[in-house]
């Protein structure tokens, strides 16, 4: 029976260890679903996507992060058959399998409901950042809530067609500005990256764009194709953008 609760206690650790490390991902720009899945994968050794893992190795404080989680990794599973196989030997009768695997099963199944809830995992967070910010020198800032974006605010990454309207045109001339979206950077073809790209940069087929601003902005400015027919459609945005603004004042 003891060995059933030390196999619980070390799922309850590796929930906390796994948890703790992907808040750790999301505070060095990662998104928390990415974030989450490398922690995951780091910590059960499944592994990575190859663009994937070029994120975490050419990132020197990801790959620190994910090189301890593995660490813990390989002794949480092994020390979890260690103590199922112990749970589970020289017992006599069927009654005390039966028992044992009820508290197994039981176990596990609290366990998911725990890590299911908002509550638990809200409150987790708070006791992660506040360890992070004591014990280590990561800039822990919740960047999502800074830039809003749990409301209609978001981060999305556009991938610029031959037809598209913002295909072969300078920012200066897009003035995206106008209609309430920034350009944080550009994803070229070559591979090569532009951060906070100027009035003069040239967008073109094949680039991937880093835009910040409401949700349905960009939505459309992905549906708006070249010709007058976009150059009316941004008007129209820009004029809905200055309603929204005055509004607000």
């Amino acid at each position: 029976m003891i060995a059933i609760i030390s196999l619980l206690l070390v799922l309850v650790l590796s929930l906390i260890i796994t948890r703790a490390a992907s808040i750790a991902l999301t505070y060095t720009g990662l998104s928390p679903q990415a974030a989450r899945f490398q922690a995951r994968s780091a910590f059960t050794g499944v592994g990575f996507t190859t663009s994937e893992s070029e994120k975490i190795v050419n990132h020197p404080v990801r790959r620190k992060i994910l090189m301890l989680i593995m660490l813990i990794g390989n002794a949480g599973i092994v020390a979890t058959i260690s103590t199922m196989i112990l749970g589970f030997v020289q017992i006599s009768g069927s009654s005390s399998v039966f028992l044992r695997l009820l508290l197994l099963i039981s176990g596990i199944f609290i366990l998911i409901l725990i890590s299911r809830s908002r509550w638990i995992e809200k409150h987790l967070e708070k006791l992660i950042e506040q360890a992070l910010k004591k014990y280590t020198e990561l800039d822990v800032k919740d960047y999502a809530s800074i830039l809003h974006l749990s409301g209609q605010y978001a981060i999305h990454e556009l991938y610029v067609h031959e037809t598209d309207w913002l295909s072969d045109s300078h920012l200066q001339e897009l003035r995206l500005t106008d209609e309430g979206v920034l350009v944080l950077g550009i994803s070229h073809k070559n591979g090569t990256f532009t951060g906070t790209p100027n009035k003069n940069t040239v967008i073109k087929a094949s680039d991937t764009l880093i835009l910040y601003g409401r949700e349905s902005n960009i939505a459309r400015l992905d549906e708006r194709r070249k010709g007058p027919g976009g150059n009316i459609q941004h008007a129209e945005a820009v004029v809905e953008q200055k309603t929204i603004t005055s509004k607000v004042r």
